[in-house]
C-alpha cells in the first residue's frame, strides 16, 4: 500500500444500483483553502441525526443520571481529539521524514483520523455492548430459527451478528444523508481509517476474531473504497486494515481505558486514589498535592497520562509504518507495541473496570433489564415481517399490521426478507436509550395507563 492511494478524497455514491465515483463539487471554501474535503467529511458527521443520537446512548452507564459521565457523544468527541492529535503527530513525522505525499499536510493525517474517531461509535444500538449482545441473542434463539429460514447462510450471519463496527459502515454508506445512494459519500480515506476489521461477518477472521465491518448491504460500496485505497485483498471478502484505522483504534483504546475510570470515580464506584495509583507514576504529579479535589486530580492525570500515550503510539506507529503498509503488522494494535509502562498501564486501568465498574450492580440490573426491552420490540416486528413477506399482505393480523407501522418507513419487500430485516436492525439500532426503553414500555401494555 501507498500514502498517495490511503489518502484518496475520492468519493462514492450509489446510482442505479451501481457505485459510482462522486467527487464533491468546487467550492469557494475549497479554493480559497479554508475547507479541505477532510474537513466536508468532519461537517458532514457532526451535523448528522446519527452522531447526535450519541448523546443519549450508553457509553458505560445504561441510562445514567449523572450529569458528568461520559455519553457516546462526549466519548466520540474526546476520541477524536485524541485522534487528532495522534494523526497530527504522525503527520509532522511522515513530513519529516518525507513521506508524506506532495499536497496534503500534517494536519490532513490529523483530520482523517478525528473524522474516523467522530465515527467510530456511530453505529452502536442502544445500551452500547450489552444491546449488541441482546439483538443477537433474540435472533440465535432456537425459537426464531424458522425466521431465518430461505436467508443464504452469509445473510444469516449478518442477521444473527448486530455488529456496531459494521452498522457504523452501513450508517455512513447507506443511512445518513444521501439515503440507498451512498449515504454520507465520506472520501475513501476517511472511510479506510474508520474501518477496524475490513472483513464480512462470514469471512474466516470473523470467526476467529468476533468482529466485523461489512455487511453484505455495503459489499459492493466497499470494494470500490478498498480498490481506490489501494488496500491489499487477504480473501474473497477481506482486507488487510488502512494503517490509519490503527491510529483512531489506539485513540479510542486509551480514552475509555483512562476516562472509564474517571467517570467511576466521578459517581463513586472508585476512590480517587485507585485513579492515582495506576496514573502518578507518569510524572509531573507535584501539582496533585496542591488540590484535594478528586475532580482536579483526575483531570490533571488523564492529561498527563494521554500526553504520554499519544508521544508512545505516534512513535511506535512510525516504527512500524513499513508493516502497517504491507498489511503484516506484527501486533495485536499499536498498543500491543507499546513501551511496557504504557502497556502495562492501559492493560491495568482496564482490568480494574472490569473488575469493579463493569460489574458494579447499577451497571448491571440496567444491562439485564436491555435484554427484555429489546427483546420486547423484536417480539412485535420481526414476525410481523415474516408474515408479511413469506405470506403476504392478507396473511397479516391486525396486531401484525399496527406493529409495521411502527416502522419509520415503508417495508422494503421488494428486495426480501434479508432487506427488511436488515430495515429492523436499522430502526433499533438508530434508538437512544430512553427511546428503546419507552418504546418498550408502551408497547409491552405496562405504559398505557
Amino acid at each position: 500500500m501507498n500514502w498517495e492511494a490511503l489518502l484518496s478524497t475520492r468519493r462514492f455514491k450509489l446510482q442505479a444500483g451501481k457505485v459510482l465515483a462522486s467527487q464533491a463539487p468546487a467550492t469557494l471554501e475549497a479554493a480559497a483553502g479554508l475547507r479541505s474535503d477532510f474537513h466536508i467529511d468532519h461537517d458532514r458527521l457532526v451535523f448528522s441525526s446519527a452522531f447526535r443520537r450519541l448523546g443519549r446512548k450508553t457509553q458505560v452507564h445504561p441510562l445514567a443520571s449523572h450529569d458528568h459521565t461520559h455519553n457516546r457523544l462526549t466519548h466520540s468527541v474526546e476520541v477524536a481529539s485524541v485522534g487528532r492529535s495522534l494523526g497530527n503527530r504522525v503527520g509532522a513525522m511522515m513530513q519529516h521524514a518525507e513521506l508524506l505525499p506532495a499536497g496534503y499536510t500534517p494536519f490532513d493525517i490529523g483530520s482523517v483520523v478525528q473524522v474516523a474517531c467522530l465515527a467510530h461509535d456511530i453505529g452502536n444500538p442502544p445500551f452500547g455492548h450489552t444491546g449488541e449482545d441482546a439483538l443477537r441473542e433474540w435472533f440465535r434463539d432456537p425459537r426464531h430459527t424458522h425466521l431465518l429460514h430461505g436467508l443464504s447462510a452469509a445473510e444469516q450471519a449478518d442477521i444473527r451478528t448486530y455488529e456496531g463496527n459494521a452498522h457504523g459502515l452501513r450508517m455512513v454508506a447507506s443511512l445518513e444523508m444521501y439515503g440507498n445512494e451512498g449515504g454520507m459519500r465520506l472520501t475513501s480515506a476517511a472511510l479506510g481509517a474508520l474501518i477496524k476489521y475490513p472483513w464480512t461477518s462470514d469471512a474466516p477472521r470473523a470467526q476467529a476474531r468476533g468482529k466485523f465491518n461489512i455487511y453484505r448491504t455495503e459489499l459492493a460500496y466497499f470494494e470500490h473504497v478498498a480498490a481506490e485505497l489501494g488496500l491489499i485483498r487477504k480473501g474473497a471478502h477481506e482486507w488487510a486494515r488502512h494503517p490509519l484505522s490503527y491510529l483512531m483504534e489506539a485513540a479510542d483504546d486509551i480514552c475509555y481505558a483512562i476516562l472509564d475510570l474517571e467517570d467511576a470515580v466521578e459517581i463513586g464506584i472508585l476512590d480517587v486514589r485507585e485513579f492515582e495509583a495506576l496514573f502518578s507514576h507518569f510524572g509531573e504529579t507535584e501539582r496533585l498535592w496542591h488540590t484535594d479535589d478528586p475532580r482536579q486530580k483526575c483531570a490533571m492525570l488523564r492529561g498527563i497520562a494521554i500526553g504520554r500515550c499519544v508521544a508512545e503510539v505516534a512513535e511506535k506507529f512510525m516504527m512500524h509504518q513499513d508493516t502497517l503498509l504491507r498489511g503484516s503488522f506484527p501486533g495485536k494494535d499499536l498498543i500491543d507495541v507499546c513501551a511496557p509502562q504504557i502497556k502495562e498501564t492501559l492493560l491495568a486501568a482496564k482490568l480494574l473496570a472490569s473488575q469493579k465498574v463493569y460489574r458494579h450492580r447499577t451497571k448491571l440490573v440496567t444491562e439485564l433489564a436491555s435484554y427484555p426491552c429489546i427483546g420486547t420490540v423484536l417480539d412485535v416486528l420481526v414476525p410481523a415481517i415474516h408474515t408479511r413477506l413469506t405470506l403476504g399482505e392478507d396473511a397479516l393480523s391486525a396486531r401484525h399490521q399496527l406493529a409495521l407501522n411502527l416502522l419509520p418507513a415503508p417495508l422494503h419487500t421488494e428486495q426480501g426478507l434479508y432487506h427488511a430485516y436488515m430495515q429492523v436492525l436499522d430502526y433499533i439500532g438508530a434508538m437512544t436509550d430512553n427511546y428503546a426503553a419507552n418504546l418498550a414500555r408502551e408497547i409491552s401494555g405496562v405504559g398505557i395507563l
